[in-house]
């Protein structure tokens, strides 16, 4: 691998001013990846003010829209083009299967993409005056300053969201990726200096988030903070950020409800279970790891899940056959254990999986068995805790108000799904369902024209579509009297 991790700041690649580093490793063996810098206050502060003095010099705000637009979608062309590479770097960091990584970037170009191309439609309104000979209109500026934290599960994607609408609304940016999982967004950064994104105006600082995170969300000359990642550090962000009452856009995950009716396709339902939970290990913000049966099915259904689970194939994301590949780390590994031992002592049933796997081959990785509780109720630790790993709780249900009551019991509010062949049941239950997403015989699906975000304690904001490009924007009205005349109070 020939990529060297640093700091990007000011349009300069540089070491950490402490000379820290950092090993990446990889999760499927633990083998060294490459040694990255380990930022501190320091390396965020510098950064900081390079972004700072390119807001307020305006060269990029002040830039035409179209021509942001232009280097934006310049930057979806050299995802394109060097996407296998991006794909690998993405599986080496993550651990991922190498055909998901692919898919990741695709849409991560899209969503670039799709940004360069709205980049110039945000630009204001008119709007009536009650006072004659005056022009009132409505604009759009960009924030400022923005911070952008990005989490480990999805490292390329979770930025592409922050940084596609940041550049195309012309802010300027400090972003600090997962310090465990930083080498795709250190090569988009090469591809932004590629396309010609001008020094100053994207920087870069890798490091904890203790460190660069906490600078970030302190700092007065921050005036956004982007954050993707837990609920207890998105506390403390909001916390931090009220030092100059920042601007907040906060994703922070889920306990995703996926309601299955007797009435819905078996099959189908059984396959999309799965692929919402084991896709990418649990390891996602959106996993349905709250599966809701109809009673009549529960029996059957939990069966067709265990079954299928059998011959699940668990290891190397570059290996074509692997279905699933190792957690991110030693110390998630240890949580995950921890939550199913959790759910043990509640009084759930295990029915599949509960521990790590035994084959030779997978021992020096981060693995563990895709694991099926049933016998829970909303009461459990294990059905309100996100456990952001390859556990599914189940859970049953007689009536229909009683499955939207069941999803609903929660102080997450990201996501849900609906499996039904009655469309009118479908569209009732996602009425009444208290999340930002809600799927009807579908799950995990995503696409850069839809708005992703949360309700209750599942964040503030959105990301994606039209509302994406509005987190980054100041709504200002400006009025113009063209005949103004003394008042002659005085």
């Amino acid at each position: 691998m020939n990529l060297k991790p640093q700091h990007y700041i000011n349009g300069k690649w540089v070491d950490a001013k402490s000379g820290k580093t950092r090993d990446i490793i990889n999760p499927f063996n633990q083998e060294v990846i490459v040694t990255a810098p380990e930022g501190d206050e320091t390396d965020t502060k510098e950064a900081i003010a390079a972004a700072r003095e390119a807001f307020d010099n305006g060269e990029w705000s002040s830039t035409p829209a179209t021509e942001r637009g232009a280097i934006v979608r310049k930057i979806a062309e050299f995802i394109e083009r060097d996407r296998e590479e991006l794909a690998e770097l993405e599986s080496l960091d993550t651990g991922k299967t190498v055909e998901e990584s692919r898919g990741d970037m695709d849409d991560i170009a899209g969503v670039f993409r799709y940004y360069a191309e709205i980049a110039d439609k945000n630009g204001g309104e008119m709007i009536a005056s009650p006072v004659p000979d005056s022009v009132s209109k409505v604009v759009h500026e960009p924030v400022g300053v923005c911070g952008q934290i990005t989490p480990w599960n999805y490292p390329l994607l979770q930025a592409s969201w922050k940084l596609a609408p940041a550049l195309a609304t012309g802010n300027t940016l400090i972003m600090k990726p997962s310090e465990i999982t930083p080498l795709t967004t250190v090569k988009v950064f090469q591809l932004m200096e590629e396309a010609g994104v001008p020094a100053g105006v994207a920087n870069l600082v890798l490091g904890a988030g203790s460190t660069v995170g906490a600078e970030l969300s302190s700092s007065l000359d921050v005036d956004l903070i982007s954050f993707t990642g837990g609920i207890v550090t998105g506390k403390k962000i909001m916390q931090a950020a009220s030092v100059n009452v920042k601007k907040l856009a906060l994703e922070l995950g889920g306990k995703n409800p996926n309601i299955i009716f007797a009435d819905a396709d078996f099959d189908i339902a059984v396959d999309q279970a799965l692929n919402g939970v084991f896709f990418h290990a649990g390891q996602i913000c959106s996993a349905g790891t709250r599966l809701i049966v109809e009673e009549s099915i529960h029996d059957e259904f939990v069966n067709a899940l265990v079954e299928r689970l059998k011959n699940f194939k668990l290891g190397s994301g570059f290996d074509e056959d692997t279905q699933m590949g190792p957690l991110i780390s030693a110390e998630h590994l240890a949580k995950v254990e921890e939550y199913v031992e959790k759910g043990k002592k509640e009084g759930a049933t295990l029915a599949v999986g509960g521990s790590r796997p035994e084959a030779p081959e997978l021992q020096d990785g981060f693995f563990y068995l895709p694991t099926i509780f049933t016998d829970c109720t909303t009461d459990m630790h294990i059905v309100q805790e996100e456990a952001f790993g390859p556990v599914i709780t189940v859970e049953k249900f007689q009536t229909e108000e009683e499955a939207v009551k069941t999803a609903n019991d929660s102080i997450y509010g990201l996501a849900g799904g609906v499996w039904t062949n009655d469309s009118v049941k479908a569209e009732r239950c996602a009425a009444k369902m208290r999340m930002g997403t809600v799927w009807i015989n579908e799950f995990n699906l995503y696409f850069p024209h839809a708005p992703w975000g949360g309700y209750k304690q599942s964040g503030i904001g959105r990301e994606l579509g039209k509302l994406g490009i509005e987190e980054y924007t100041e709504t200002k009205h400006i009025f113009q009297n063209l005949k103004p005349a003394a008042m002659n109070w005085f």
